[in-house]
């Protein structure tokens, strides 16, 4: 396809950080145009020397600037940008934003404002999911109104369940209650911090699902009514629900599951006409049961995994979808015979995990046949302590999941980041242990790890 069919000239990336930079590249590559986005606590930051333009949108409060809707449709207008695209976090499951972006005559690069409002509330994405015939933990279709309905319903469920807030995200709003008396005495607080974290106190109950894995679906849609799935992730290594350690395929899926997770993902997707990228994230049981836990619209921080075992390129697939091209890739064209994981590196202490931020003073990283160094830092460069502590991901690739681990065992050795603390030394202790060699955990390994190393 030649770069100047797209109708799309030049792209305001609504981010920062290394999701700006990796849109950067794409766009690159598709022969576009850049603008970025920036605080004044990021104006030393990668993607504002990388990109075309850069434009300064508010001091370092993400509500005063990436988060400032305002702001950010004005520095498209005045950079005459004729696309938007979001990043994941900040404004990314905003249907507003979508909505506006549209309505000023631009393209928002992702789903349409429609899927992000059907898929973004927790509730409203069960039913849709239980009329897709995807299948669903049990626990309520509709919040529930007050601590004596949760308790009726925890009740008829049975105990240990999980109460959810209807609009949280992100592995935040989730809390598992074991008996009523918990429940009767936490669930107006649960409802208040849902409230204080996504504007809408509303909470719903599910049955919890013992010691799971957490495995996602990757999606890709065109406006055409085309879709297909890229295979899976497994991203059960995790810490209070927040995502450490990704990778794909899934050690623990077979092609026979994968198959039907996949048509259970599009079944949903077809459900609502959804277009662009998603993620379709389920439970998968000790017996292989998979339940649907809710779609992410929009790319994720663990999609680099996908790219490498399919040899495709989802922020160009992104782009391509929103300026309306059809997909050029079929469901038999996705082949995954290699293995890829994925860690986190963020500015934290590996023990306490309290955030890092400051001056790097020095700075090696890995390299190498299957190295991929997805970062926006650099030498002598200052993490600010106002966004998220994640400073960079490392992505590996090889022919097998033990060659994977072994390659990766190897990077994070050579990974040197001095002047502030990183989780480095902790990824290599997981990666050491035999449990993850064995792809014999569950979601709750790295709480018992951590607590037995105590």
């Amino acid at each position: 396809m030649s770069k100047k069919s797209l109708p799309i000239r030049k792209i305001l990336i609504a981010n920062r950080g290394e999701i700006a930079l990796r849109v950067i590249r794409a766009c690159r590559q598709l022969g576009i145009s850049t603008v970025a986005v920036y605080s004044t606590a990021d104006e030393k930051s990668l993607h504002v020397k990388m990109a075309d333009e850069a434009v300064c949108i508010g001091p370092p409060s993400s509500k005063l600037s990436y988060l400032n809707i305002a702001a950010v449709l004005s520095a498209a207008d005045i950079t005459e940008a004729d696309a938007i695209h979001p990043g994941y976090g900040f404004l990314s499951e905003n249907a507003e934003f979508a909505r506006l972006t549209r309505e000023c005559g631009m393209t928002f690069i992702g789903p349409s404002p429609e899927n992000i409002e059907a898929m973004g509330e927790k509730t409203r994405a069960r039913k849709i999911a239980k009329e897709a015939g995807v299948p669903l933990l049990a626990g309520t279709i509709d919040p529930v109104p007050n601590v004596e309905a949760a308790v009726f319903e925890a009740e008829k469920i049975g105990y240990p369940v999980i109460i959810k807030a209807a609009s949280g995200g992100g592995g935040r709003g989730i809390h598992i209650v074991r008996s009523s008396d918990q429940l009767r005495s936490s669930f107006d607080r649960m409802s208040s911090e849902a409230g204080a974290a996504f504007g809408n106190p509303a909470m719903y109950v599910e049955k919890f699902c013992e010691n799971p894995r957490h495995v996602e679906i990757q999606v890709l849609c065109d406006k055409h009514g085309n879709r297909i799935f890229l295979g899976e992730r497994d991203c059960t290594i995790q810490r209070r629900h927040q995502k450490l350690i990704e990778e794909a395929p899934s050690p623990v899926v077979s092609p026979e599951l994968r198959e039907r997770m996949g048509k259970a993902a599009l079944a949903l997707c077809k459900k609502v006409n959804y277009e662009n990228v998603g993620t379709v994230e389920f439970l998968v049981d000790r017996d292989l049961n998979f339940y649907f836990m809710e779609m992410n619209t929009r790319i994720q921080v663990e999609h680099p995994v996908t790219e490498m075992v399919t040899g495709i390129d989802l922020i160009q697939e992104q782009i391509r979808s929103a300026a309306g091209e059809k997909l050029t890739i079929q469901q038999s064209d996705i082949q995954i015979n290699s293995h890829s994981i994925e860690c986190r590196i963020n500015a934290e202490d590996a023990v306490t995990f309290a955030p890092s931020p400051g001056l790097i003073t020095a700075l090696h990283v890995p390299g190498g046949f299957g190295v991929r160094n997805d970062s926006f830092v650099y030498d002598q460069y200052k993490v600010v302590p106002y966004y998220d502590s994640m400073i960079g991901k490392l992505i590996v690739h090889a022919k097998d999941r033990d060659s994977a681990i072994l390659k990766m065992r190897q990077a994070l050795d050579e990974y040197v980041v001095e002047g502030i603390k990183t989780n480095i030394p902790l990824h290599r202790r997981v990666l050491a242990t035999e449990a993850f060699a064995r792809a014999n955990y569950d979601t709750n390994f790295l709480e018992e790890f951590l607590f037995k190393n105590e």
